[in-house]
């Protein structure tokens, strides 16, 4: 099974294609099949590698504590083991914190950043509402319940409706590859002690912000805020879309990253 060692931890990872390497960040309790419509696409341009977090997947979790900065640096660690000097690197959610702080802690290992669903952290962003907030903190430590009820507040209501099988084949990956709770805690407190909005406009690399409009987890404001601050950044909503938007308007998605990564002017 492909694993890189890196520090004290044995980070898992997949990976298709050749060519500039883009790396995949998973967020909050996730791990690389949160890509999986991604990765073949990407694969036909890129070497697209996509990272179990520590306390995820099929990467170690050692049960202490967690910080951003200990997951960008463990995306380093993965590329200095994989013998890459730059990627691209796509975060999403809490992945888009980990990219950010990758960003700032190592810029010279940065070709191009997309930042999925996420924000700048700390109190002035925008906060996510009560009904999701109770979903992230009542985990059951049951892979199924928890990704059922996941599921519901992070795609919209006519995704679940019309695309069933999208949950059902993440609800039987999920059951094969769960994430202990106190992996899942570790991982949480990580993600609220998050605080860039002091520096985020540090960031350098050219930067695609990508979100949702009907994103009920991280809701679109912060995807505003965040362009605000990152001087290079473009902007780019998807309509009728939730927080998974990259799974839910996959082609869409692909379209637009694609065409930024390559340097291309149009988005559309």
């Amino acid at each position: 099974m492909p694993h890189v060692q890196v520090g004290e931890i044995r980070l898992f990872y997949v990976e298709e294609g050749q060519g500039e390497a883009v790396v995949f960040i998973p967020g909050l309790g996730g791990d690389h099949y949160l890509w999986h419509r991604q990765l073949p696409a990407f694969a036909h341009r890129f070497r697209a590698i996509a990272i179990d977090n520590r306390g995820a997947g099929q990467s170690d979790k050692p049960d202490v504590p967690y910080t951003i900065e200990q997951m960008a640096d463990d995306v380093a660690g993965l590329l200095e083991g994989l013998g890459i000097d730059r990627a691209h690197i796509v975060g999403a959610s809490m992945g888009g914190f980990i990219a950010q702080m990758f960003a700032l802690r190592h810029p010279h290992r940065v070709n191009r950043l997309i930042l999925c669903c996420t924000s700048f952290g700390g109190p002035n962003m925008i906060p996510m509402p009560p009904e999701t907030l109770a979903v992230l903190m009542n985990r059951t430590g049951d892979p199924e319940t928890d990704l059922r009820r996941l599921w519901a507040v992070s795609v919209t209501e006519r995704f679940l409706r019309e695309h069933p099988e999208a949950l059902e084949a993440y609800v039987a990956w999920r059951r094969a590859h769960p994430q202990p709770l106190y992996a899942y805690q570790r991982q949480l407190a990580a993600a609220m002690a998050f605080n860039l909005e002091a520096r985020v406009h540090e960031i350098q690399a050219p930067t695609l912000i990508a979100h949702g409009v009907e994103d009920r987890v991280v809701p679109v404001e912060n995807a505003r805020r965040l362009h605000a601050r990152i001087a290079s950044s473009r902007l780019v909503l998807f309509p009728e879309a939730g927080h998974l938007f990259f799974i839910e308007q996959a082609e869409a998605f692909n379209r637009v990253a694609i065409a930024f990564l390559q340097g291309e002017e149009a988005l559309a």
